[in-house]
């Protein structure tokens, strides 16, 4: 998933792998259906060369859309990104001090500050 800078901030877009042409290794295409803050509709192919050298290709609007059906028969795939799982089972009973943890937060079975001292 790609990103499309419009109206001052990025937009997630639908990113598209291109057969590269001439003297191109690599191209892409970034495809954003509707701004939501202009509306817009936008198409960004970006190409680089053998050399390193980047060049990109912008069209707004009605432009926009018929460049993109013109590069329909040069799409390879969708690329997608990859989901990671952020959490896991795995929990660690040490501290960072290698000490086994005694409470597990559980703030229910504390009982600090529920009486006062009288004789202090």
């Amino acid at each position: 998933m790609g990103y499309i800078h419009c109206c001052g901030t990025l937009h997630k877009t639908k990113t598209y792998k291109v057969v590269p042409q001439g003297d191109f290794v690599l191209c892409e295409l970034d495809f954003l259906k509707k701004c939501p803050v202009c509306g817009h509709t936008i198409v960004q192919l970006t190409r680089i060369d053998k050399d390193d050298n980047i060049s990109v290709i912008r069209k707004t609007n009605s432009k926009a859309k018929e460049f993109f059906h013109r590069m329909q028969k040069f799409i390879l795939y969708e690329k997608t990104s990859q989901t990671y799982n952020r959490c896991g089972k795995f929990y660690l009973n040490y501290n960072e001090y290698g000490v086994k943890k005694r409470c597990y937060s559980n703030l229910s079975s504390l009982k600090i500050g529920l009486h006062e001292n009288k004789f202090l």
